[in-house]
This record gives structure tokens, C-alpha cells and sequence, in this order.
């Protein structure tokens, strides 16, 4: 379940980065767009910084929301795998 989640949050996350992204282009020009395509927190504060100027406000906070929901469901996805792990290592372990 948490998984799914962690999926959706994840295609939010990339349509909201691609959505900022385009008026980058626009706005700043090919290589603000390059470099906001290489390093991903360029576009996230510029595009808070130009949020009421571009209407990107409703993207902004979706893409936030991603994010945050990535983080936490990641996080419980990643102590869930490694306890898994754990737990299949101690009953491989001889006894």
C-alpha cells in the first residue's frame, strides 16, 4: 500500500517538475532549462520564487506535497525492506 503511494507521489512529482520546467524554458532560456534538468531543486525554488507571477501556485504546492509524501513513504518502504531482510538473515543463520 505504502508502495503505491510512494509510486503515485512519484509520477505527481515528475508531471509538477515537467510543468515548471517548460516556463523555465520560457522565461529563463535554454540553459536555466538545462541546468534546472541536471539539478532538480533549481526549478523547485524558482518556480516558488516565481509562483504568482507564472500561476504556478496549485503546482507548486502539488509538487511539495509530492515531495513530502515521497520522503515519508520512502522512508517507511526502505524500515520495511530492511527488516524484512533482517528477519530472512536470521533464519538463514545455522543455529
Amino acid at each position: 500500500m505504502i508502495s503505491i503511494l510512494y509510486s503515485l507521489a512519484s509520477i505527481g512529482w515528475l508531471v509538477c517538475f515537467i510543468l515548471v520546467l517548460i516556463p523555465l524554458f520560457k522565461t529563463k532560456g535554454v540553459l536555466h532549462g538545462i541546468l534546472g534538468i541536471l539539478c532538480g531543486l533549481y526549478p523547485f525554488i524558482w518556480g516558488w520564487i516565481n509562483a504568482k507571477q507564472l500561476n504556478l501556485s496549485k503546482v507548486m504546492l502539488i509538487w511539495t506535497i509530492c515531495f513530502v509524501v515521497m520522503i515519508f513513504s520512502g522512508s517507511v518502504v526502505s524500515a520495511t525492506a530492511f527488516q524484512q531482510i533482517q528477519e530472512a538473515a536470521q533464519k538463514a543463520q545455522p543455529k
